[in-house]
């Protein structure tokens, strides 16, 4: 039997099935631009399932504010180490952005037990005392989700973008169909689809179509370094 080994040709073959399957079956889907498609067809590669494309919805202009705070050497927060765990963390390094998951820290799981809410919450509460441009990536934590809309529409935390993309079937499309028609940059799993891998694809889809822009090599240089607590 002969197959492929290389890893990038099985990329690159996957890609091209991609395109021949939207062809075929999805003959009037239209990408609206390079960055929609980049992440749309990462979330297909990623789960083998169609359903994304019209799933996964962009609004308020989040993906000019995620790269925003990608070249502004900001950080991403995340609900769990295992969405953390999917990133291009050597692109986020040349980048200077920092990476984060603080939901098992001593100091949340206190606070959490002490409000009587969720880590995640507890996690949002800490994050947005945190200086300097922000991403919130959840994957697996409605209650993140809330939280983070409930603290903005209150003035506790300015307007941030936000990937929100939980699995699940308690709050799960609840908090991502609120996100979608909140004020926030967003993009949203709407449904209840999602979960950690398509969060992380949805990052290293706008992390490798920013890197193909940048022709000169002047955003991606060997420096800076990220980090995740709680891992």
């Amino acid at each position: 039997m002969v197959y492929i080994t290389d890893a990038h040709k099985i990329e690159a073959a996957s890609y091209q099935k991609i395109q021949e399957i939207i062809t075929k079956e999805h003959s009037d889907f239209v990408f609206k631009n390079p960055y929609q498609e980049a992440v749309l067809k990462r979330v297909v590669f990623t789960s083998a399932d169609f359903d994304y494309l019209y799933n996964i919805q962009f609004s308020n202009h989040a993906i000019e504010e995620i790269v925003k705070v990608l070249k502004n050497k900001g950080t991403i927060f995340t609900d769990t180490t295992m969405v953390l765990g999917g990133f291009n963390k050597k692109l986020l390094d040349r980048l200077g952005v920092a990476y984060r998951c603080l939901v098992n820290e001593p100091e949340i799981f206190k606070e959490a037990k002490e409000k009587g809410i969720t880590r995640s919450m507890a996690a949002v509460e800490h994050a947005a005392k945190v200086e300097g441009p922000k991403l919130f990536v959840f994957g697996n934590a409605p209650t993140s989700i809330f939280k983070v809309l409930e603290m903005v529409e209150a003035g506790q935390m300015e307007s941030v973008p936000v990937i929100g993309v939980p699995v699940g079937f308690v709050g799960a499309a609840e908090s991502k169909l609120q996100l979608h028609e909140s004020s926030l940059p967003a993009i949203a799993a709407l449904g209840r689809k999602g979960g950690s891998t398509i969060a992380a694809a949805i990052v290293n889809a706008i992390l490798y179509q920013l890197k193909a822009e940048d022709k000169e090599g002047q955003l991606f240089s060997p420096s800076g370094k990220g980090y995740c607590q709680g891992k």
